[in-house]
């Protein structure tokens, strides 16, 4: 049962990439992002799309840490398994 849950999540981060990839080849049409007076030069949309997804999945993970650090400052024997 341990073993599952890790190939689990590794088949749907495997499938999520995927998409990704199917989104990115079948979105190569340019576009600019506009942000207030910054624009951006015209990059595919699947680029957009991919760079999108990697900031999401990395600022999701330094938070996650980033809470689980906290607790164990909080509450020190937090992490202790038992």
């Amino acid at each position: 049962m341990h073993l599952l849950i890790p190939a689990v999540a590794a088949g749907l981060f495997a499938l999520w990439m995927a998409a990704i990839a199917i989104l990115a080849v079948q979105n190569a049409t340019p576009a600019s992002l506009q942000f207030f007076v910054w624009q951006s030069i015209q990059i595919p949309i699947g680029v957009i799309l991919a760079f999108s997804l990697a900031m999401g999945l990395l600022g999701g993970s330094l938070l996650i840490a980033l809470l689980a650090f906290e607790r164990s400052q909080l509450l020190p024997g937090a992490d202790d398994d038992d």
